[in-house]
């Protein structure tokens, strides 16, 4: 197994590309917290896991909670290897005069400022272990940003900013950072990134990706085990974009 003997969390655990994450790092061997604003959800997604995961539920962007998660996290399992930066939000696909000051402080409360707060909560527990793993889910948005989603894309290039300084930084304490950059998928704020979910929309999306179809979770729950598998010991500062092309 790749992940025997690692502690991981993963944020936004509940559903989506979190759950896909949560479930194939026990998989592999490691102990996951499943952690989500949603409690119930991450009850079910750590049951359906089972002596392997804790739920926790939290507010990624409360600094208090967040350090309340690694504190559980590591009390249960004994230590932190791996934390997955996924929970995010955005507004609905519109003009950017439209989106209110109080969903744009929402967005870079949970899309920006909680890696500030994973950072500083999980950091010293993996320097405790000798290194470790930080991946944060970005986007195809803070690379290559279109009309319509404009303050989501600035979070997601700050979160892609963040994850190479980061890993710059963080190089001499073997704790390594990456950025997974998933093309629209098909998770529950697909509807907010299209604007309107009908089957018209939908294949106007699925139109600019060469490889003809949206993500899903196991795609983007693969690259992350790749990022925290020791197997990619020799990088950091990436940000992989999975995208079935959408980028180029």
């Amino acid at each position: 197994m790749r992940l025997q003997g690692k502690v991981a969390i993963v944020t936004g655990a509940a559903s989506g590309f979190g759950r896909g994450i949560a479930e194939l790092f026990a998989q592999e061997g490691a102990k996951v917290c499943v952690a989500d604003l949603n409690a119930d959800g991450a009850h079910s997604v750590a049951a359906g896991i089972g002596d392997a995961a804790i739920p926790f539920e939290v507010n990624v962007a409360d600094g208090s909670a967040v350090q309340a998660m690694v504190d559980a996290t590591t009390s249960a399992f004994g230590g932190l290897d791996i934390i997955v930066n996924n929970a995010g939000t955005t507004h609905r696909n519109g003009s950017l005069l439209d989106v209110t000051e109080e969903d744009f402080d929402r967005i870079y409360a949970v899309n920006v400022k909680a890696l500030f707060h994973a950072a500083k909560s999980a950091v010293p527990e993996m320097v405790k272990r000798g290194g470790g793993s930080i991946i944060t889910t970005a986007s195809t948005a803070g690379v290559r940003p279109r009309p319509g989603l404009v303050w989501y894309n600035g979070s997601k290039g700050a979160a892609i900013n963040i994850t190479k300084g980061m890993a710059v930084e963080l190089a001499p304490k073997n704790i390594r950072v990456n950025a997974i950059n998933p093309v629209a998928g098909e998770t529950a704020m697909l509807a907010d990134f299209m604007g309107e979910d009908t089957p018209e929309r939908r294949a106007q999306f699925v139109g600019t990706i060469p490889l003809g179809r949206f993500s899903q979770p196991a795609d983007i729950a693969n690259t992350a085990l790749f990022l925290a598998d020791p197997a990619s010991a020799f990088l950091t500062g990436l940000a992989i974009e999975v995208d079935g092309g959408r980028c180029i």
